[in-house]
């Protein structure tokens, strides 16, 4: 690990903030009056095509953006390598079950504990398939794929988890300023449960698997499930009714057994390879 070339966590992080800012102020500042008309009215504007054309491409892509960036200028790889990347999954079978697994029990609480917002339920399967790359693919591919492991080889695997969860809400505030968004009116501490276990969840699995589309897929799926439930009352909630925090401690649970298990088995696999 000491003898690894040091990731470039700050200029990752300097392009994520960049292109936020810029979103930022187009969006949030300019941008925002076409958003609230087409809610309401339903009508498609010029202003309005622009605000999906720069969320979609700089704003939740922000992650995948900076490392693409990064991937072509800074290390000098070819796209076919960058993608390669992203799909690569050695244990197949393992990483499909985890995946499987942390998927079924989001489902299981949104069918237990959930608000139907009135959308057809056939959106759910829809929107996951629409979600991967234009919300997986986009979110961890930096979070996940590079800024948790990156840190994770620094400071351990806990405080790494801790600080890429900081940074991930933090990068989630602005949708508080918004009105058509799913985060507005959400309790913030609420949120901030939500993405601290989501940040283990997801931190965990990626430890497991060391497979950035298992987590793009997982990422996917819950917000997919925000497209059939009331996601504020579902996720958000502060302090949460009983079967919600019952199902925080047991995702909470879930992903620090996996870690707990996976580290032990890297460490056993050192100790082998170093005595063996």
């Amino acid at each position: 690990m000491k003898n690894e070339p040091k990731k470039p966590v700050l200029l990752y992080l300097l392009l994520v903030a960049g292109l936020w800012t810029f979103c930022f102020v187009t969006l949030k500042l300019w941008l925002m009056p076409h958003s609230v008309a087409y809610a309401q009215t339903g009508k498609m504007s010029v202003g309005y095509f622009f605000y999906v054309a720069i969320g979609l491409l700089f704003s939740t892509p922000a992650p995948f953006v900076s490392m693409l960036l990064i991937a072509l200028f800074r290390e000098k790889i070819k796209l076919r390598v960058f993608f390669g990347r992203i799909f690569h999954t050695e244990q197949k079978l393992k990483t499909c079950l985890l995946t499987a697994g942390f998927c079924l029990l989001a489902l299981a609480f949104a069918l237990i504990n959930g608000t139907p917002n009135g959308s057809p339920r056939y959106l759910l399967p829809l929107g996951f398939l629409v979600m991967i790359p234009f919300v997986g693919i986009a979110e961890e591919t930096g979070w996940r794929g590079f800024l948790q492991p990156a840190l994770d080889n620094e400071i351990g695997f806990p405080g790494s988890v801790l600080i890429t969860a900081a940074i991930w809400y933090v990068w989630h505030l602005d949708l508080w300023l918004d009105p058509t968004s799913n985060h507005y009116g959400d309790s913030l501490v609420g949120f901030g449960i939500t993405i601290f276990i989501w940040a283990f969840a997801l931190a965990a699995l990626y430890k497991a698997t060391k497979s950035v589309i298992a987590c793009a897929i997982y990422h996917a799926f819950i917000d997919a499930i925000g497209v059939v439930y009331d996601w504020n009352l579902l996720f958000d909630t502060f302090p949460g009714n009983l079967v919600t925090n019952i199902y925080r401690v047991v995702w909470f649970g879930a992903s620090v057994a996996l870690w707990i298990l996976t580290e032990n088995k890297e460490n056993k696999s050192e100790k082998d390879k170093r005595y063996g």
